[in-house]
């Protein structure tokens, strides 16, 4: 008589802004006791989500690494980007439910919130329905960000908006002029734009660049005071909202 074997469950497991002790109990529970852990990453680099849980892993874990096969070497915009990424995502798809199929559970690491901006909403529409997968929330990187400025973020009846740098500058422009407090993420090679967008919707000078937040490395500058500075990716703005407040 043929075992059945019991499909297993693929964890998309967030690990929040950088710093192991914000990272939930659950997920602490799921990285440690992990035999398969996929994690994405530059070509050539460790990956953040793998620094992260630097000592955390079982000596024994099986680690799957996942390479983007493009980051700045196509533009965003040109369509063979998109069909690029798009087979990257279907063979790590493949790859982890040929694991889940054959009973093995995957956790896979992620920065900050899986559900927020993350590489593994790709995973997860590809798997949902087919795979059993479960998803463990996390702080977000932004959160980290305006935690770090010392100011809260948001009051009253503020509206915050999530920008990201890669769009085009006169959207960010009507945005940050809609908006009270602003988040602005994927910077790096944008820097120049947000800068200008910020200039000419009167936010300039309230905003603060805040580069690997809760890292131990993490520094907080007015951005008017980084002029010279050139944003890695770990980088992020803030503008805080003025709202009403008791």
């Amino acid at each position: 008589m043929n075992r059945q074997v019991t499909t297993g469950t693929i964890y998309g497991v967030g690990l929040g802004p950088g710093d192991p002790d914000l990272i939930s109990v659950r997920a602490d529970r799921l990285v440690r006791t992990a035999r398969h852990v996929a994690y994405f990453r530059k070509a050539g680099r460790p990956g953040q989500a793998r620094r992260i849980v630097n000592d955390m892993l079982s000596p024994d874990a099986v680690e799957i690494p996942m390479e983007y096969p493009v980051t700045t070497e196509i533009p965003l915009h040109d369509p063979a980007y998109n069909a690029c990424l798009s087979t990257f995502y279907v063979d790590c798809t493949t790859r982890l439910q040929s694991l889940a199929e054959a009973g093995e559970d995957v956790v896979v690491l992620c920065e900050g919130d899986p559900f927020f901006y993350g590489s593994f909403m790709h995973l997860y529409t590809r798997l949902n329905g087919k795979t059993p997968i479960q998803v463990v929330p996390a702080i977000t990187g932004m959160s980290g960000a305006w935690t770090a400025t010392g100011v809260p973020v948001t009051w009253g009846d503020d509206v915050m908006t999530v920008l990201m740098g890669t769009l085009p500058k006169d959207d960010l422009i009507r945005h940050m002029q809609a908006a009270d407090a602003l988040v602005i993420m994927k910077i790096g090679r944008n820097i120049d734009k947000v800068r200008d967008a910020l200039h000419d919707s009167g936010r300039y000078n309230d905003a603060w660049l805040i580069e690997y937040a809760t890292m131990p490395n993490q520094t907080v500058t007015p951005l008017a005071g980084a002029e010279s500075k050139v944003t890695p990716y770990f980088s992020i703005i803030v503008v805080h909202g003025q709202g009403r407040r008791p």
